[in-house]
């Protein structure tokens, strides 16, 4: 067999490159939604990206036979360093069904983590909890929804086979649309009579600006004490915000305030992956045609954020907001939406969700790796099934040229 060479590559230079690789990976799956490349060149871009401020990045490209057979990043949140020192993330992995090469792409990546002094390696996440992460293990047989990831069906049993171990899950849960339950709304009701000091209201796009400052500050208070939490800078949640800011319905994006002070919010997305699809990634020559005429044809919905400040958990506030949200969706011709991604370990939330007559339909997980002595030690090729560790080489060369966009 051929050997695999894994070579580091440059931010911006050989985002393109990295990105396309891709494309081969899933061909013949039915339900990849390709990236759009000029958004993707924008988040791997130091200088358009504030991410990067916050994070040193290595990403790396595998080949066999010159051609590009698969990637991954490796990446040190200096922020999350505070939370757990020594936790380093691998993200964007991806790769052919071939464990030499997923092999060698995990072991460069987390050799460079160890080169940071990291001693765990964990993902995959692209790049944080704040953007898309997880690998699908259940739930192949449909497309993802808008911001959450999708991989091969095969991926599982090989994060098994080169050593990676479950670190936790994550659920997405779908629900159907139709009449709100009943419970839901009598809640949501008592709650509100009971409590003339709460008000309710949809975010004012007009005001965008000033509305990112409240979601912002519920987002950092709400989610701090979250597992696997990253803070985001304003700067980086405003490059975020402003990717979406033209898909967003105001009907379906809401505030709770306590005596005038941001308590909650909720912002549920019309699935524009369904529109994004037909794209294949590019704008031109059709994309932009397919972006325009394609929202009326979205029949799903996505719960993208929907937390509450901790002073406030005590207080039944996602009632109000699950209610006025299913009020609003029900008027849309869509079939259901995805609640997600919800930790295992939340039964909170997803009691709630649960109340409202969702069921988990896709599983997301995370895997860890420790980089100690004896964790990081060269796993023996029998132990790993059909990899072959002598055939697998980090190149520290130029990449073949770029091919044009």
């Amino acid at each position: 067999m051929s050997r695999v060479e894994i070579r580091p590559i440059e931010l911006p230079r050989d985002a393109v490159r990295f990105v396309k690789t891709w494309w081969p990976i899933y061909e013949g799956d039915p339900h990849w939604v390709p990236p759009l490349i000029f958004e993707r060149k924008a988040f791997f871009d130091p200088k358009k990206n504030p991410y990067h401020k916050y994070a040193d990045i290595q990403c790396f490209i595998a080949f066999r036979d010159g051609r590009p057979v698969g990637t991954i990043s490796a990446h040190v949140d200096r922020p999350y360093q505070e939370m757990e020192p020594g936790v380093g993330f691998f993200g964007f992995f991806e790769f052919i069904d071939d464990h030499d090469v997923a092999f060698g792409l995990m072991e460069a990546a987390c050799d460079w983590l160890r080169a940071q002094g990291m001693t765990e390696a964990r993902g995959p996440f692209n790049f944080n909890t704040n953007q898309e992460f997880g690998c699908l293990v259940d739930g192949f047989d449909t497309d993802p929804c808008i911001a959450n990831p999708h991989n091969r069906d095969y991926y599982p049993e090989v994060y098994d086979a080169i050593g990676m171990a479950k670190n936790t899950d994550w659920y997405a849960y779908w629900i159907d649309n139709g009449e709100a339950p009943p419970r839901i709304t009598a809640i949501a009701d008592r709650f509100m009579s009971r409590h003339p000091n709460v008000t309710v209201r949809k975010a004012e796009m007009r005001r965008y600006a000033q509305e990112l400052e409240i979601t912002h500050e519920i987002y950092e208070d709400a989610w701090s004490e979250n597992w696997g939490h990253t803070h985001m800078s304003r700067e980086e949640f405003e490059f975020v915000a402003n990717g979406v800011k033209q898909i967003i319905d105001p009907n379906l994006f809401w505030f709770a305030f306590v005596d005038d002070e941001p308590a909650a919010m909720a912002l549920t997305l019309p699935d524009y992956n369904q529109v994004v699809k037909k794209m294949n990634g590019r704008l031109l020559p059709f994309g932009w045609w397919h972006f325009l005429t394609g929202r009326k044809r979205i029949d799903q919905l996505r719960v993208w954020i929907l937390g509450v400040k901790l002073k406030f958990q005590h207080l039944p506030l996602g009632a109000p907001l699950y209610a006025k949200t299913w009020e609003e969706a029900s008027q849309l011709p869509i079939r259901g939406g995805e609640a997600s991604l919800v930790l295992e370990s939340n039964h909170r939330m997803r009691g709630a969700l649960e109340k409202l007559g969702g069921r988990i339909y896709k599983t997301y997980r995370i895997y860890s790796r420790g980089l100690g002595d004896e964790a990081t030690a060269e796993i023996p090729g029998d132990e790993i099934e059909d990899a072959d560790t002598e055939s697998v080489e980090v190149v520290p060369r130029e990449l073949p040229e770029t091919p044009p966009t």
